[in-house]
Parts: C-alpha cells; structure tokens; sequence
C-alpha cells in the first residue's frame, strides 16, 4: 500500500505528536508524595514538571491542518486502525468513516498515545516510518 500522505510528513506529525504528549500533564502522581521542608507529607509530585510549550502544539495542529482533506481522513483511519477500532482489512470502510467526521484535527488532537496508534496503524500495512526525519 502507497500512502497518499508522504512518509516525510507521516514522520513530521508522529514526532511532534510525541513532543507533545511528553508535555501534557497527568493528575497520576505514581502514588509518590513530596515532603515539605518540616518532614510532613506534601503535595503529590507530578509525573511531568514540564511546562507545556505551546508551539509544539501548534506545530502539530499546523501539520495535520496542511494535509488535504483525503490526507487527514487517511491519517485517522490510520490512528483507528493502530487502535484497533478497524482492522487492516476493512481499510476502505475506515476511509469512508474518517471522511464523515466533521473536525478531523480536533478528533486526533483529543486522541490519547496520538504518536503510537499511528506508528501501529502504519505497521498494519508494513510501513514504517523509523529513520524518516532523524538527524544522522
């Protein structure tokens, strides 16, 4: 299968993806409870002490918004496929119903492990993006 989104920029998005689920806070705290300076339990420590940068988020919303509209149904045919909402073989159904959806940026932003649903969805069809866009 010869994706309609180039490679190139499959890797754009799964690697600003990933920058920007490394950002997003969590209340999980790992069950982990920082001591104030008197010894005494305090607040819970958070996972993530990053603050969140908004360009990376506007990076990816950016990416995904300068795909044409075949190429951002494609892309979330592939997040449902690595999720396994659709089998690899029902390919074409799962472009039919990532065509339908009215905000297809807005359902992948909200969509939880956005950067390994895609690398799995790509997988299905023995595509991989790993080596695309790193710096040797």
């Amino acid at each position: 299968m010869e994706p309609l989104t180039p490679l190139e920029t499959l890797s754009r998005i799964i690697l600003r993806a990933k920058e920007y689920e490394a950002q997003v806070p969590t209340d999980y705290d790992g069950g982990e409870v920082a001591e104030n300076v008197d010894g005494e339990d305090g607040e819970a420590l958070s996972v993530l002490d990053d603050s969140i940068n908004t360009s990376v988020e506007e990076e990816l919303i950016g990416a995904l918004q300068d795909l044409a509209d075949d190429q951002q149904a494609e892309v979330l045919a592939f997040a449902w496929v690595g999720q396994g909402v659709y089998d690899a073989s029902d390919w074409d159904e799962a472009i039919e119903a990532a065509s339908d959806e009215s905000n297809i940026v807005d359902e992948l932003m909200d969509m939880p492990m956005l950067a390994s649903v895609l690398e799995a969805g790509l997988a299905a069809f023995d595509l991989s993006v790993d080596g695309i866009g790193d710096l040797s």
